[in-house]
């Protein structure tokens, strides 16, 4: 019976390898001996015509500094590839249809890894070594649940960008890639062992089982031969039994001492280098023949452990350990980045930092980089300047200086280089003044309680010495006697509504005024009364304040501040006090602690060098011009005005150090 088991075995096995020819592999549908494979659409024997491959090169000129759109990526594509043809200072960016930024948004470069946008994974690369060309690119296996957006954040000439993906078309089946499976999982009604495919143990016992034939085929029709098996090479798999053939029960093992355990080679080593571990592998075999026996021919109890053996002890080749980049340098602008590369070897599973030289079979990656999270902001002069603050002498004037992003929009001045602002604040001299406008403060009560109203001054034209000219003796530029004032509006709004002052409860000195207090809500056209509760959040104005009455009513006047005597380190300016009477004449009455200060400090700030924008030289010779000391004309002090100047500033300090 054990004979007739065997010759069926071995039958079977020769039907299989003729059945079976050598070279056959598994097609995408799983099947052996299939020739199907899966198409560019992604289709398990496809033909190419399922789908639609979109690709283009994006070569437009580009003038402006921003964010230019490269190419849309509809909802649906797959097999994306958005790589530029070669390294540049720009960056390519990603977001969604919806605004929301994937990679590079918001003029934040970032750094290169897998970022999750669309429904899919995108991988960013961005290649670092000084020494390589290939530009950045974005990579994702789709397909997009949305419609995407490929930028270019422009910086330098666009070097191109090539763009391809695949969209499926309206006929197209559905991929039919088979699902990844874990090793040992079932594959095709068969067991894949882990570390090596079907395909190649498949073909490894083929070529077993065919020179298992050639060598034992003859032996199979003898009885001599029928008693034992086929001997099995070291590291073989041994032919499959057919799962459709049942075998006869074999007779109960005969243990005996013709039979004892023989090692017939080891495992596979744990490693290919660096010191693994390997173990014998003990078979039992015939003591005379050494032809190998089911293992219930040897006694269990005697079948040696195996032990570990060290193999490949050889060190592993070294390598270069690649840290992580370090932040850039600068939070804009050109900058730079810096990364720890060391040379290792792996040894006994523990890898070992060595001397660089043993890595000098390898060519060594960049330890720094340059790299630029954005660009920096510039100054910019919105306004020209404005007209003298005064009609007459030495007033100011001012323009509007503003630090703005390269896409325009006005950000801190921190942003910007605050050495290189342009002034937003000078000097200007209108002349003498033959005559002044005298004001007095802005009076600090607005003329309403919410909404429009307006806040007064006084306005007196004097001379400079002491005299009184009628209004018109100061020319038509009067300045203004009321300036508008807002609250806020006034409709719904709870708030304290004060009435107006009593007169004050003497007619000199010091005494009191009162005044009513209480809570309204303005409404359309009418005021509400409130219980006071109701703006107990808020500060209750006061409904009694002294008064106190002034002779004559007598007030000070001043006038506007003139220039300070120093731009810088420290200067004063000073203006002209006087105390007049209601008749716009000199009086002494006015309170000696209420008169306004006529003289102050100014410009404490160092003094930085002045850059005039305009003062150039247009001519390349104008040492010429200074050396023929032709400065003094102005058509050469225009022309070569920056040299004239430079010859002007040095003759003046050197006067001035006599």
């Amino acid at each position: 019976m054990f004979v007739s088991y065997l010759i069926l075995t071995l039958l079977h096995v020769q039907t299989a390898v003729l059945a079976r020819p050598g070279g056959e592999s598994i097609g995408c549908d799983d099947y052996l001996g299939s020739d199907k494979v899966v198409d560019k659409c992604g289709v398990c024997g496809g033909d190419n015509t399922g789908c639609q491959v979109v690709s283009g090169v994006f070569k437009h000129a580009l003038t402006s500094l921003g964010y230019h759109r490269v190419v849309e990526i509809p909802e649906g594509a797959t097999k994306i590839n958005i790589t530029e043809m070669y390294k540049s200072n720009n960056y390519l960016a990603l977001r969604s249809r919806s605004g929301r930024s994937i990679i590079n948004g918001n003029w934040a470069i970032d750094r290169p890894g897998k970022y999750e946008g669309g429904g899919t994974m995108f991988t960013y690369k961005r290649p670092n070594e000084i020494s390589s060309t290939a530009g950045e690119s974005f990579l994702a296996e789709g397909p997009t649940n949305e419609i995407l957006d490929v930028y270019m954040i422009h910086q330098q000439p666009n070097p191109g960008v090539h763009y391809e993906y695949v969209i499926m078309g309206t006929n197209a089946i559905s991929p039919q890639v088979p699902p990844h499976r874990r090793p040992g999982e079932p594959f095709n009604g068969q067991m894949v062992t882990e570390g090596r495919s079907q395909e190649e143990g498949e073909e490894k016992g083929r070529n077993e089982e065919k020179e298992d034939l050639r060598g034992e085929a003859p032996e199979m029709l003898t009885s001599e031969s029928a008693q034992t098996f086929p001997v099995r090479h070291p590291d073989r798999f041994s032919p499959r039994r057919p799962d459709n053939l049942v075998p006869p029960a074999p007779q109960p093992p005969r243990r005996s001492r013709d039979h004892n355990w023989k090692q017939l080679g080891t495992t596979e080593c744990s490693t290919t280098c660096g010191k693994g571990s390997q173990y014998p592998i003990f078979r039992c075999v015939h003591r005379s023949t050494h032809e190998e026996a089911p293992e219930s021919y040897c006694d269990s109890s005697m079948k040696p452990t195996p032990e570990e053996e060290p193999c490949n002890i050889f060190p592993c080749p070294a390598f270069w350990d690649i840290g992580e980049w370090s932040e850039c340098s600068k939070t804009c602008g050109l900058g730079m980045q810096h990364r720890q590369v060391l040379c290792r070897q792996v040894y006994a599973n523990r890898s070992l930092t060595v001397q660089p030289y043993r890595c000098q079979h390898l060519e060594k990656p960049e330890t720094t980089s340059t790299c630029q999270l954005k660009i920096c902001s510039e100054w910019q002069i919105r306004t020209d300047w404005t007209s003298c603050s005064v009609p007459c002498g030495v007033g100011q004037r001012t323009r509007d200086v503003k630090c703005v992003s390269n896409i325009g929009d006005v950000v801190d001045d921190e942003e910007c280089n605050m050495k290189l602002r342009p002034n937003d604040i000078e000097n200007c001299d209108m002349g003498p003044c033959a005559k002044s406008w005298f004001l007095t403060e802005w009076s600090e009560r607005c003329s309403a309680e919410c909404g429009a109203g307006v806040r007064t001054r006084s306005v007196v034209c004097m001379t400079n010495h002491v005299s009184s000219l009628p209004l018109e003796g100061c020319g038509n530029n009067r300045p203004a006697e009321a300036t508008p004032c807002d609250n806020g509006p006034c409709t719904g709004k709870v708030e304290w509504f004060a009435g107006s002052w009593s007169q004050c409860s003497i007619e000199c000195g010091s005494g009191t005024q009162q005044r009513e207090v209480i809570c309204v809500r303005k409404n359309a056209d009418t005021f509400e009364v409130l219980d006071p509760s109701e703006c107990s959040f808020l500060e209750k104005p006061p409904s009694q304040q002294s008064c106190h009455l002034k002779p004559c009513g007598a007030k000070w006047f001043s006038t506007e501040w003139s220039m300070c005597s120093k731009s810088c380190q420290g200067g004063f300016r000073v203006r002209e006090v006087r105390c007049l009477s209601d008749d716009m004449t000199l009086s002494n009455l006015c309170d000696p602690q209420l008169k306004p200060e006529e003289r102050e400090s100014c410009n404490p700030q160092d003094c930085v060098p002045e850059v005039d924008e305009n003062c150039k030289d247009k001519y390349y010779n104008c040492n010429v011009v200074v050396q023929a000391r032709l400065c003094v004309y102005n058509y050469y002090k225009t022309a070569c005005c920056a040299s004239c100047t430079r010859v002007a500033n040095r003759q003046t300090g050197f006067l001035g150090s006599r």
